[in-house]
C-alpha cells in the first residue's frame, strides 16, 4: 500500500470490491483532510449508526481479504479470456490487470443470450 499511495494527499479505495467486506469505502489523509472530509460527508448526509459490525467487516478485509486479492485477479483474468473465446464479444484481454473486466457485446448477441451461454 505504501508504494501504492506514496505521493497522494488522500486516498480512498473500496473494502467491498475483492475484499469481502459487505460494504464501505475508506478515505485516508491528514487530520486535517479528514476533518474537513467529515464536514463535506454530514453535510451530504452521510454516515451510518451503528455502524459497529459493518466496520468489524472492514477491519477484516484489511486485515486479511488482501492476501487473497490475487485470486481476485485471477478468476477476473479467466473470465476475460473465456469471453474473448465467445463471437459477439469484443475485450482487450491484455487491458485486464485487476478485477475489473469490461468488454462490449458485437453484433447480434444480446445480454440475456450472453448470460444463458
Amino acid at each position: 500500500m505504501k508504494t501504492l499511495t506514496r505521493g497522494f494527499d488522500t486516498v480512498m479505495f473500496c473494502l467491498s470490491k475483492g475484499l469481502c467486506a459487505p460494504v464501505g469505502s475508506m478515505l485516508v489523509g491528514s487530520a486535517e483532510l479528514m476533518e474537513q472530509a467529515r464536514i463535506y460527508r454530514k453535510a451530504l448526509g452521510g454516515g451510518m449508526r451503528q455502524a459497529g459490525v459493518l466496520a468489524a467487516a472492514g477491519l477484516i478485509a484489511l486485515d486479511k481479504m488482501h492476501l487473497r486479492l490475487h485470486e481476485d485477479h485471477a478468476n477476473a483474468r479467466l473470465l476475460a479470456e473465456a469471453l474473448a473465446n465467445m463471437d459477439g464479444v469484443d475485450i482487450d484481454v491484455d487491458s485486464v490487470e485487476t478485477n475489473i473486466v469490461i468488454f462490449r457485446l458485437i453484433g447480434p448477441l444480446q445480454p440475456r443470450e450472453l448470460v444463458a451461454g
